[in-house]
């Protein structure tokens, strides 16, 4: 993610350095912010322990994390006069990227990330893992690896090609489509609607998304960026 981050920071005239202060600040708020998130959505089995389990290893939830990093990193980008549409941009196909290389994590730990029960052609089983289980699953951690390393390298490709803030439209439609449809195979409690948590929340990444694209689109009448000589003509018109 740093060096992601570093190259294409490189690319558009920023330091370089900034890419390791971008890591730290998204790796501090993101521990904090998925630790306060999981206390929030288990208030009831922790209420007793707020503290310990404040400074507990386990329960690190991945939106919690989001949110917190990204708090983070707006702050950084305050601080550092870079507050605005590139920033995000910059961050969209980093984040891309950490989600996949995290969900490997999740794979090797057999942390409870896994899917529901399954018995096809690549299902598995996490006897040894952190949260254990002897029946064969969906291995969802590596469905997410692959679609969103995928993504990454999608964003990539489209660094120079879309209009400021698009990048990072496109990552909300994308990261959250992925995480709505995974969510249908993999252990998680229904909340409403007959969808989880996590699905309410990527719906709300996706229509966020959606909206944002669609306001460039009528402003400006598509989401590509225009050559610089074609920018240079429409201004002197």
């Amino acid at each position: 993610m740093g060096a992601l981050i570093g190259k294409r920071l490189k690319e558009i005239g920023k330091p370089t350095d900034w890419a390791y202060e971008i890591g730290f600040a998204a790796l501090v708020g993101g521990i904090v912010g998925s630790r306060v998130y999981f206390l929030v959505q288990n208030y009831d089995s922790v209420k007793d322990d707020l503290l310990g389990n404040l400074f507990s290893g386990a329960g690190l939830v991945w939106y919690g994390g989001a949110i917190g990093g990204a708090l983070a990193v707006l702050a950084w980008a305050w601080w550092r006069g870079f507050l605005g549409l590139t920033l995000l941009d910059v961050a969209a196909p980093a984040l891309a990227l950490g989600y996949a290389l995290g969900r490997c994590g999740c794979q090797l730990s057999g942390d409870g990330d896994y899917g529901k029960p399954w018995n096809g052609p690549w299902a598995m089983s996490y006897p040894n893992g952190t949260v254990p289980t002897e029946r064969t699953v969906h291995p969802t951690p590596i469905y997410e690896t692959l679609v969103m390393g995928l993504g990454a390298w999608i964003l990539w490709q489209l660094r120079d090609r879309v209009r400021a803030g698009v990048l990072f439209a496109i990552y909300l439609v994308y990261a959250g489509t992925e995480r709505f449809l995974v969510e249908f195979v993999r252990r998680n409690t229904e909340e409403a609607a007959g969808l989880t948590t996590a699905q309410l929340e990527s719906l709300g990444m996706m229509i966020a998304g959606t909206i944002w694209i669609a306001m460039v689109i009528r402003r400006h009448g598509g989401i590509w960026r225009q050559p610089a000589n074609e920018d240079a003509v429409q201004t002197a018109v």
